[in-house]
């Protein structure tokens, strides 16, 4: 058995130079400052956490390329935690439960994803940079073999954009603040949705 490709994690590190690493930490450390003391709503102006960084701009473009890239870098220790858990952690989110319990358990988790970085998630939504790179489509391939387990009759690859769907920050910031729905009940939504795509 073939193992497992590597994952488009977030962030994923290239081997670099002592000095590239340096530069790199110090950037990501100063945009956490700056998001932190402001907030992501304010703006990151690349040119300000450059010189924050104590590096060039033009090190920070090449490096990230732009505001986004300084987000997802920011995003990308706790991605890769979420990652090991629906991959190899305890079930239901792991391995060892049924497909149908493990989908429920996969989008309530996304949606503590989500909240713990609701800012930056925001932030890259706004800039027209959904959640569809690299993550998206770990999570979507995760997604789509657990509802191929449970329907192995149905489109899985749709319904799983289907169901990743509605767990965007955009729309659980409306949920929560406008329309009054607890954490509870969107998690609970989105599990009877599961219930719903995988009832044969």
């Amino acid at each position: 058995m073939r193992g497992r490709p590597s994952l488009p994690v977030l962030g994923q590190p290239q081997p670099e130079r002592a000095d590239a690493a340096r530069n790199r930490q110090k950037i990501i450390d100063a945009t956490a400052r700056i998001i932190a003391e402001r907030g992501a709503a304010a703006g990151l102006s690349l040119d300000e956490v450059a010189r924050m960084a104590g590096v060039g701009v033009g090190t920070v473009y090449r490096r990230f390329g732009d505001r986004n890239g300084l987000v997802l870098a920011l995003m990308d220790e706790q991605e890769r935690r979420f990652q090991t858990e629906f991959f190899s952690g305890p079930p239901p989110l792991g391995p060892g439960a049924p497909p149908g319990e493990r989908i429920a358990a996969f989008l309530g988790a996304l949606v503590d994803r989500v909240l713990a970085q609701q800012e930056l998630f925001l932030l890259l939504e706004k800039g027209g940079k959904p959640w569809y790179g690299g993550p998206y489509r770990v999570h979507h391939i995760h997604l789509a073999t657990l509802v191929g387990q449970a329907r192995p009759d149905v489109d899985a690859a749709y319904l799983a954009d289907a169901l990743l769907a509605p767990v965007n920050a955009g729309l659980i910031a409306h949920q929560r603040e406008a329309r009054g729905m607890s954490v509870a009940q969107i998690k609970a939504g989105l599990a009877a949705l599961a219930t719903a795509a995988v009832r044969a």
